[in-house]
């Protein structure tokens, strides 16, 4: 098989929860902890810093592995989910660049494993765990920055022993498989905490700190609050970075934290390059989807887009609109979610001085538009119903006018189907 027909049969034979959702997810490490024995252990030829949490952990993962890199560090960066390319899973940033895995290394890895896949049936996410492991070992890395997938505890991801564990915030989200307080699911994400190894905590809750303070005792680990933060580093703020959106502030915070303690002797680190890379962090790792800009032509409607998903990241989403509402004369809120979101939450947040068009974006995991639609009525927001992306765009389109703004969100997937038509 070539590259794309091994793609589709890792995608058919091992659904990813991003193509289909809970059914995807396998909890516990049982499975990867075999893999990882068998490919040598891998994460032990590199360092790692781990992150986990509900929103930004994507961000500031980015940010870290560019804020490294510009000091001279091969770094690996491993994230989920993907937006338009899978190999955006697995990248090498290095000093102002990034590259993805290669076609042919995934195609290798799918060949050599294959043996293994149908004997232990792995997940989908164990399997390019594994492939990111194994990839980085292979170019050599100096340190690799690991995002989770869900959780933490029982993460494929939590087979490392990292330098530095990260827990960005903690919010209700996957709460079928993650608790359904906010105690509960501190537990799940602080178990990333290892025996001894510092731990920075992005944004504590009165219901979370006790959680992560309990954890961080019984595991002798140190624990750094970043509100407790007092030198951000030179006094830069989210107004200097490339990755736009006021939230940026408190993952900046957050990132602010790690790299106190990583100078404090884990990393020689320079801080005119750290602030180089933190500036440039998007342009350096090919983020996408943070409060984007994706047109701002002459004459039309300026569009933007953003992959906040969750309750926790539609609060945002709306503060942001909200700030820059008196800049436009009208707004345009393509949206569209997945159908195991908490839509009620999220309601709770949404805009309704806004124009709306519901839409679904091509998966199997989206709500369709007119269900979302009737739902979102009961909370007084209605608007118009698109049955594609591609429609609603062009609905949005032929009513916007040089003065108005187009956001696009509520998904990945509906983001994904955007990008793709802008970059």
């Amino acid at each position: 098989m070539n590259y794309e027909q091994q793609l589709e049969w890792l995608f058919t034979q091992f659904p990813s929860y991003q193509k289909v959702g809970k059914r995807a997810y396998k909890p516990g490490i049982e499975t990867m902890t075999r893999f990882d024995t068998v490919l040598g252990m891998p994460h032990h030829c590199f360092r790692t810093i781990h992150v986990a949490g509900t929103n930004g952990k994507g961000s500031v993962s980015h940010m870290l592995a560019s804020a490294l890199a510009a000091n001279n560090l091969k770094v690996g960066l491993y994230t989920s989910p993907h937006l338009i390319d899978f190999r955006e899973r697995i990248k090498i940033i290095e000093k102002n660049s990034y590259k993805m895995i290669s076609k042919e290394a995934v195609s290798d890895f799918m060949v050599k494993w294959k043996h293994f896949f149908e004997e232990e049936n792995p997940s989908f996410f164990e399997i390019t765990t594994a492939m990111a492991f194994d990839y980085f070992r292979e170019k050599k890395v100096d340190i690799a920055v690991i995002e989770t997938g869900l959780g933490g505890r029982l993460d494929s991801t939590n087979v490392i022993t990292p330098i530095l564990s990260v827990i960005t915030n903690i919010g209700l989200e996957h709460c079928e498989h993650l608790g359904y307080t906010l105690e509960e699911i501190a537990f799940e994400k602080g178990g990333i905490i290892k025996p001894g190894v510092p731990v920075v905590i992005g944004e504590a809750l009165p219901e979370t700190k006790p959680v992560f303070e309990k954890i961080a005792a019984d595991r002798g680990s140190r624990i750094v609050f970043a509100e407790d933060l007092k030198e951000p580093l030179h006094g830069i703020t989210y107004h200097d970075l490339d990755l736009p959106g006021d939230y940026q502030q408190k993952n900046l915070n957050t990132l602010f934290a790690v790299l106190n303690i990583l100078r404090e002797g884990l990393l020689r680190l320079d801080s005119n390059q750290l602030i180089d890379g933190i500036c440039h962090a998007a342009a350096n790792t090919a983020l996408h989807g943070r409060w984007e800009t994706l047109s701002n032509e002459p004459g039309k409607a300026r569009i933007i887009c953003d992959t906040g998903h969750n309750a926790h990241g539609i609060r945002w989403v709306r503060e942001q609109i909200d700030k820059i509402s008196c800049d436009y004369d009208h707004i345009f809120m393509i949206f569209g979610v997945v159908a195991d979101k908490d839509i009620d939450a999220i309601a709770h947040y949404l805009p309704h001085d806004v124009h709306y068009i519901f839409t679904n974006a091509d998966s199997p995991r989206a709500l369709p538009a007119a269900k979302l639609a009737g739902i979102l009525s009961d909370y007084g927001i209605t608007g118009q119903v698109s049955t594609s992306v591609q429609e609603a765009l062009d609905m949005a389109g032929q009513q916007a006018e040089a003065s108005d703004l187009i956001f696009i969100g509520g998904s990945n997937f509906v983001v994904a189907e955007v990008l793709e038509r802008f970059i």
